[in-house]
């Protein structure tokens, strides 16, 4: 599994004209599945992600995780982060198939809404606009494998 976490101070998913999923301070993630990820892949990087400490202390450093800061959560499928790229033109065949990345993205999802945060989201497999606010920038690559 592949997120691409964005520290924002607001992001939104538009889809066919219409704002699907917005949040304030938090995170935008764009989530890949690969073809061989699991149940329990998906549970650690959330948990990883929730407790990330990237949000500035009183003393600027980069000390708070998401909850102390009162963040939220906007997810994003994103199969192109699984794209091979040795070709001009991308190939996805290294994605997961729709009807093992859709639960997983789901699972991923509740994953975070367990942690207690709010958690807005895209439509899997939808044509989204996604608008985001970076924060710093502050945007780190996950890849997560099975052990």
């Amino acid at each position: 599994m592949r997120a691409v976490v964005t520290r924002v101070k607001e992001a939104s998913v538009t889809i066919d004209g219409r704002v699907n999923g917005a949040i304030g301070q938090g995170y935008l993630i764009l989530l890949g599945v690969g073809p061989t990820d699991t149940v329990a892949i998906a549970d650690k990087l959330a948990d990883k992600i929730c407790h990330l400490r990237v949000f500035t202390d009183e003393n600027g450093k980069m000390n708070c995780d998401l909850a102390q800061v009162g963040g939220s959560v906007l997810v994003v499928s994103q199969f192109t982060l699984y794209a091979d790229l040795h070709s001009r033109r991308p190939g996805f065949s290294h994605a997961a198939p729709p009807a093992l990345a859709k639960p997983l993205y789901e699972e991923f999802m509740q994953a975070v809404a367990a942690h207690g945060f709010t958690v807005e989201h895209g439509e899997f497999g939808a044509d989204m606009q996604v608008s985001s606010v970076n924060d710093g920038p502050v945007t780190l690559l996950y890849e997560m494998e099975a052990e």
